[in-house]
């Protein structure tokens, strides 16, 4: 802000940016405060997902995302069935 303010004061497109980008700011923070520090909410209890996969009910494994056609293209490997544990 006062960089923009004492080298750039009429130049407005940066001051309503550089606004933008402060209002953003506090808005995600404001969610990571209401979700107790975490970016995204949890879906499950973690109480539940543990009791779900010592059941059998739910898998747990790694997400794997094409880097190259990653809106396309990822996959789940669940643990203890990859290639280096079968043999």
């Amino acid at each position: 802000q006062h960089y923009l303010d004492n080298f750039w004061p009429d130049l407005k497109a940066a001051h309503e940016l550089f606004d933008s980008i402060v209002q953003a700011r506090r808005e995600r923070e404001s969610e990571s405060q209401e979700n107790h520090g975490k970016e995204y909410p949890e879906h499950l209890p973690v109480e539940v997902l543990e009791a779900g996969i010592k059941s059998g009910r739910y898998l747990q494994g790694a997400l794997n995302v094409n880097k190259h056609r990653a809106q396309l293209e990822a996959f789940v490997r669940l643990q203890g069935l990859g290639s280096k544990d079968t043999g």
